[in-house]
């Protein structure tokens, strides 16, 4: 049989479509990138109109208060000043059905806060768990592909997400998540959130760093089994999260902080920018600096949570990214996707619209003038500053981001890394119950799966615990007699 050689659309040969190039093996991404850009772009243009993932969503409007000054780490305004008051929308959502799919499938939640600061919207965009599948944007297309239906039948294809999982055991510590027992919120309200990605804090001295963005939920985790989902209204998250905050029953989420010194990022033994990881609490605990509480519905479902467009490069003074890959790859395909989904102004619709004065030389373009531009001349620099034509501030330049000595620019693979011990611990933190809970919901799907990937996921689970293993084999056994 004939090999054929993966290619651009171009038609160019690609030497490797695994790993990005980056400066260094923890640096960030280079513009040499074009084959990983070619592919994030055509990706979210799959679908029109609704988000090719995080479709099917829920909205609500509320506030965060700040109950810790946070002025020695950053100069972001709203983290200032003990007792402030900053509007919020918050978007939860699941993350592989379409708009038409059940609240309650075994998925992953998007939790995603817009925060109205008076400098700008900043954009705290993760999940209800604090990893995810990869730590590599090059692989999140095909990801998502295998998560979705089938291309020639349109069903779940339970054999095709093992099979992708079995190739890449990066994806080993959110899949172990994802199949036990808090796979299946409760509701919205019942589920933590995570900013996920490392970000970075910078202070009026110059000084960073790395930030992990956690919120607790202060209504308890509250999880359901797949028979219990499968009996519930496919509605039940957004009903419940609407009828909550109409009834006063206001939800609110503790909003902590985990914080790591450039130093300790160096030194520490864990990638602290590997999306796959969590920074374990005994090492860098969590400081409390403020509580979020949603207290009023949307009018219009469409014009609002539909609309709403979150993006990781949404940052202000003081926040910062980092070289987390797949946030870097963020920066770029999320801006990307709304101007796609919504158009090119989609940040002048209302519910998306900043709460501060904005000042632009962009013109024009679909729903444009929704924000008036004031300033008569439309290109920078000019001569007409001290006429309102907006300038640059220097005293907002975030301080240079470091990178590894004598980095390399070049595809780095991260298949050395180690995916199995956290993966491990968290097992052997569950209880009993926990343990068959996941077993059992493995192997339901794994089951389906070829030989080939059912032995290459049992390899993995042996490695993150031998027991691991066991109970899933035990499980399948089971389900084959």
């Amino acid at each position: 049989m004939t090999k054929n050689i993966l290619t651009t659309s171009a038609g160019a040969p690609i030497a490797d479509d695994n790993n990005s190039i980056s400066a260094g093996p923890r640096g960030s991404l280079t513009f040499e990138n074009f084959r990983v850009f070619e592919k994030l772009a055509h990706f979210n243009r799959e679908r029109i109109p609704e988000r090719v993932v995080h479709a099917r969503g829920s909205g609500a409007y509320g506030i965060f208060t700040l109950e810790k000054d946070l002025s020695d780490l950053t100069i972001a305004d709203f983290l200032q000043d003990q007792g402030k008051q900053t509007d919020v929308f918050v978007r939860f959502s699941t993350v592989g059905g379409g708009q038409d799919s059940s609240d309650y499938a075994r998925d992953p939640r998007g939790f995603a806060v817009k925060f109205y600061t008076s400098q700008g919207n900043f954009d705290l965009v993760g999940n209800n768990t604090p990893v995810f599948f990869l730590n590599d944007p090059s692989k999140f297309p095909d990801f998502v592909h295998s998560q979705k239906k089938n291309p020639r039948t349109n069903l779940p294809d339970a054999a095709a997400v093992f099979e992708y999982w079995a190739n890449h055991p990066q994806s080993l510590h959110q899949a172990t998540i994802l199949m036990s027992d808090r796979g299946i919120p409760y509701s919205y309200r019942h589920m933590h959130g995570f900013g996920s990605h490392t970000l970075s804090f910078w202070n009026s001295d110059g000084q960073r760093v790395w930030v992990k963005w956690h919120l607790k939920t202060n209504q308890g985790i509250k999880t359901l089994t797949n028979e219990q989902a499968a009996g519930l209204d496919p509605a039940g998250a957004q009903r419940d999260l609407v009828e909550a905050i109409d009834r006063g029953n206001y939800p609110s989420w503790s909003v902590e902080l985990q914080i790591m010194t450039e130093e300790q990022a160096r030194e520490y033994h864990i990638n602290p920018f590997d999306l796959t990881k969590i920074w374990p609490y005994e090492d860098y605990p969590l400081i409390k600096v403020g509580t979020l509480e949603l207290n009023r519905n949307v009018d219009n479902y469409f014009a609002e949570t539909e609309q709403s467009a979150f993006a990781p490069s949404n940052l202000v003074p003081g926040i910062g990214a980092s070289p987390d890959k797949m946030l870097q790859a963020r920066l770029f395909a999320y801006q990307d996707a709304h101007r796609y989904r919504v158009g090119a102004n989609f940040n002048q619709i209302p519910v998306n619209q900043p709460k501060c004065p904005v000042h632009n030389y962009q013109r024009d373009g679909a729903f444009a003038g929704v924000c008036p531009i004031t300033s008569g001349v439309n290109f920078y620099p000019n001569d007409r500053g001290d006429q309102g034509a907006p300038v640059p501030d220097q005293q907002f330049a975030e301080p240079p981001m470091p990178l590894l000595d004598a980095a390399w620019v070049k595809a780095y693979s991260q298949d050395a890394e180690d995916y199995y011990q956290q993966a491990g611990d968290l097992f052997r933190v569950m209880s009993e119950d926990q343990k068959n809970q996941l077993a059992g919901n493995i192997a339901g799907g794994l089951v389906q799966a070829t030989d080939s990937a059912q032995q290459r996921m049992l390899a993995q689970y042996r490695k993150a615990d031998p027991d691991y293993a066991a109970r899933v084999e035990q499980a399948m056994q089971q389900l084959r007699k």
